[in-house]
């Protein structure tokens, strides 16, 4: 990453002392602007007040869980939640992914897998931002608002969970054209989840279920068998 340009920012909420200062070193010496908090408590003020690019959380905070601290970011921060913890279980990373973290990193972790997992969660964002400012999409009785993140159907708002919405507004975007599951993974959930494919299966029957008039026969969120999934406004 350059340093010529605006720095980064990072907060880390993590109560190892030693990590913490591991990851102050090696992340100002690649150009990001680091902010650490010791707690969840901490931390959510600290977000607040920094409106950090990124945030980096642990799961094992000594006040307040980590998926606490998730889901009450995710009321109101709309970028990019890394979860870095020595929890390597399934039920512990699907928790994560589904109260809205992108990605998920288990210690110990390298440097470098870090720094690739940050640069990826600067391209979703610089790409989001790019198309949510110009996108309001109107398929039949269906309005996806991206520049509001507000979704309605028949006139009346429908409430999505951030995963839902991120899913929706992917497939929204490229709205005509086949993504395949690879790319909706990368896409959604982050490059270290294209390996799973049941978590589109889950969330897209969801989604359905909340703007298709017939979840059964859907109009808007096709399935091409084999390949992906593709978003009809006709």
């Amino acid at each position: 990453m350059s340093t010529n340009g605006p720095r980064a920012t990072v907060l880390v909420i993590e109560d190892d002392p030693q990590i913490a200062r591991f990851l102050a070193t090696a992340l100002d010496a690649h150009g990001y602007a680091l902010h650490v908090a010791a707690n969840g408590h901490d931390g959510l003020r600290e977000a607040a007040l920094r409106q950090p690019d990124i945030v980096i959380v642990d799961l094992g905070l000594p006040d307040i869980s980590g998926l606490e601290v998730i889901a009450r970011l995710r009321e109101w921060y709309t970028r990019s939640i890394i979860v870095l913890s020595a929890r390597s279980r399934e039920t512990d990373k699907v928790g994560a992914l589904d109260l809205g973290a992108d990605d998920y990193l288990t210690k110990p972790f390298g440097i470098g897998e870090l720094l690739a997992r940050l640069r990826v969660a600067e391209r979703h964002r610089a790409k989001n931002e790019n198309a949510e400012s110009e996108a309001r999409i109107e398929a039949g009785d269906l309005v996806i608002d991206l520049a509001a993140r507000r979704v309605q159907r028949a006139g009346t708002d429908v409430h999505l969970t951030p995963i839902e919405y991120r899913l929706l507004a992917a497939l929204a975007r490229h709205r005509g054209k086949v993504l395949t599951h690879r790319q909706l993974l990368t896409e959604v959930w982050g490059a270290a989840h294209v390996e799973s494919p049941h978590y589109l299966r889950i969330y897209l029957r969801a989604l359905r279920h909340k703007i298709e008039a017939d979840p059964a026969q859907p109009k808007h969120l096709l399935t091409e068998v084999g390949v992906g999934y593709r978003f009809a406004d006709e």
